[in-house]
């Protein structure tokens, strides 16, 4: 139909063909669709965890990483030790808190397992084995999680996530009516007044596909969950999502900025909430945890504040390549016009989201203790 033939005896007709189009297009993505018209959804709560690295020294041919060159053997120690230690303790905090908020979801960023097994036998082994931990954790809520680069780091990792990761996701988020594709793991959900759209940072149809989920999205709330941060921070500035694509890089902060989505990552291992805007008057809210947790008490490190988003914050890790220190700098002369509001600190835990009609605020908790470090109004970040 041209829009010449809309008259108005035309608008209901139209109308319901375009209620049609935006349901096909939903049901494709595994989102409800819901009518403007439908009431307030109830408020409810979920558990945000940040990069884990669950790790076991029987999950790795260290032959194998020797060979390969990758000086990851003091990495692989360390998390198989904090696995051992600390993560025990830091689950048990989460479900408290789960149970104390009566929180619905627990999510995670990426980065569930270590990765780097050396064959798919192993990858498969310590995918198995992470599974066999988060169900013996019994946090009380489903556990949902986006695919991040050391989940599909190793000969056979790739085929490992889809085999293990996929049929867990699948029965995880079927409640909620997501849904994987064999050939990535872009999979979306609804719960309460929000969609949730878990991105694949490492397939390259998920550009498209977060294009039409967001198009088919209806509720009030849009959480991306990512692996790798949209708008750098900290002293990594080139560790963004697509920071060697122009094109690519500006379609995706297009698309989260029109639909004022909430974007929720890691990879960096600090904690960070940011404003970014856009060309065209977009601008979206970028939340960032971890939780590679040391042993012993946690406190804030490196505190950063709006004035502080400059190219002087890569100064927090001195020692992280000091010959990129220019390039490092010029990321964040490029990024400064465009971030009003930010907020750094390195500090791992997890965080409780509460998402109440307009209103989504986050209540950070730093390492395992389950001690409450700060709350922040998401939609005032957002408004600034």
């Amino acid at each position: 139909m041209r829009a010449s033939d809309c008259t108005s005896g035309h608008r209901w007709t139209r109308r319901k063909l375009l209620r049609s189009a935006v349901g096909m297009t939903a049901g494709a993505m595994g989102i409800q669709h819901v009518s403007a018209a439908t009431q307030e959804q109830p408020g409810f709560t979920f558990a945000l965890l940040g990069d884990l690295h669950f790790d076991r020294l029987e999950h790795h041919d260290f032959q194998w990483l020797a060979a390969s060159g990758k000086p990851d053997h003091s990495q692989i120690l360390r998390y198989s030790e904090l696995t051992s230690a600390v993560m025990p303790k830091l689950f048990s905090a989460v479900k408290q808190q789960v149970h104390t908020d009566k929180a619905t979801l627990v999510l995670q960023v990426g980065d569930l397992v270590e990765g780097l097994c050396g064959s798919e036998a192993l990858a498969r082994k310590q995918n198995e084995e992470s599974l066999a931990f988060v169900k013996d954790a019994a946090l009380g809520a489903p556990f949902l999680f986006t695919k991040g680069n050391h989940d599909v780091t190793g000969p056979g990792s790739e085929e490992a996530f889809r085999d293990v990761f996929h049929p867990f996701l699948n029965t995880a988020a079927a409640p909620f009516a997501g849904k994987l594709e064999p050939d990535h793991a872009c999979y979306a959900i609804t719960h309460g007044n929000a969609h949730f759209l878990f991105f694949d940072a490492y397939s390259k149809k998920s550009l498209g596909w977060l294009e039409a989920a967001l198009a088919a999205c209806t509720r009030r709330h849009v959480c991306v969950v990512i692996h790798p941060p949209v708008v750098p921070y900290g002293a990594r500035a080139t560790w963004n999502l697509y920071a060697k694509d122009k094109t690519s890089r500006e379609k995706l902060l297009t698309l989260l900025g029109r639909r004022e989505t909430i974007v929720l990552g890691g990879h960096i291992h600090k904690y960070s909430t940011l404003q970014r805007r856009t060309e065209g008057g977009g601008r979206f809210v970028q939340v960032a945890v971890s939780s590679v947790i040391s042993p012993g008490a946690v406190k804030a490190k490196d505190e950063l504040g709006a004035q502080d988003y400059t190219g002087d914050q890569i100064k927090v890790e001195p020692k992280h390549s000091p010959d990129t220190e220019p390039q490092r700098r010029a990321v964040y002369d490029a990024e400064r016009p465009w971030v009003s509001q930010f907020a750094y600190a390195d500090l791992p835990g997890f965080a409780m989201v509460r998402v109440q009609g307009e209103q989504v605020s986050l209540r950070m908790h730093a390492g395992s203790s389950g001690e409450a470090w700060r709350e922040v109004d998401l939609m005032k970040v957002l408004k600034a």
